[in-house]
């Protein structure tokens, strides 16, 4: 990262933009830089939702955003960003393969991460993605439900979330974000709210060591009711 920021200062996270771009050979000047980021780093599969991009990939790329994508896959799915990439050169990256480097960058410095999955039992980069002010778009669905707050109509929460698999709601989370993005103080609140999670070990220690209090409370109240009185022995 060029630079780095925190939850009291992002300052430098325009930095990380402007990096990002640069290292995926789009434009960087101050349109680009007003312009949203979103940023993917996926195997390209049906299970992380490329069906439902593919579906929807015309009405996407209408979308005032540039996009900055890293991954492998299905070859049909590789084609298609290739090809992506090759009409929209102005605004859409696409690296077949995994650069550590750019991952990075992508998460740094994009304005939002893309997560369409069918399913997902836990999901990494939405959490990578929370501590780097970059809101995950996600589907609603295993970790990622549980990981990602959507913004609702007061843009409370910490990203955005769509139900239905299908395209039509994948577009509309992906406009609401655009829409968010265009409100600096919302957005600045949101950055700053889905910095301070902490989805670590820490945090999930600090539950565990609830559940344990709790049973061995609850064990040693019923060994204290069921033991027997004493009583008085003869002699």
């Amino acid at each position: 990262m060029p630079a780095t920021f925190t939850a009291d200062d992002l300052s430098g996270k325009q930095a990380a933009k402007r990096a990002l771009l640069e290292a995926a050979g789009l434009a960087a000047d101050a349109r680009a830089m007003d312009r949203p980021a979103i940023g993917l780093v996926s195997r390209l599969t049906d299970q992380k939702g490329f069906d439902l991009i593919a579906a929807a990939a015309d009405e996407l790329m209408s979308l005032d955003a540039s996009w900055v994508m890293l991954g492998s896959g299905e070859q049909r799915y590789e084609d298609q960003w290739r090809g992506l990439a090759a009409r929209h050169g102005g605004r859409v990256s696409a690296t077949i393969g995994f650069d550590e480097r750019l991952a990075h960058l992508i998460e740094a410095g994009s304005d939002m991460f893309l997560m369409p999955s069918r399913f997902e039992p836990c999901g990494l980069n939405q959490l990578y993605s929370l501590r780097y002010a970059t809101l995950p778009i996600v589907r609603a669905t295993g970790g990622l439900k549980d990981t990602v707050d959507d913004a609702g109509p007061a843009g409370t929460g910490t990203g955005f979330a769509f139900t239905q698999y299908t395209p039509g709601a994948l577009v509309d989370a992906i406009r609401r974000s655009l829409a968010a993005y265009r409100s600096a103080d919302l957005w600045r609140g949101m950055q700053r709210r889905a910095m301070r999670q902490d989805h670590s070990w820490d945090a999930s220690a600090r539950e565990y060591v609830k559940v344990y209090r709790a049973l061995t409370a609850e064990a040693l109240e019923r060994s204290s009711t069921s033991a027997p009185s004493a009583t008085p022995t003869s002699r």
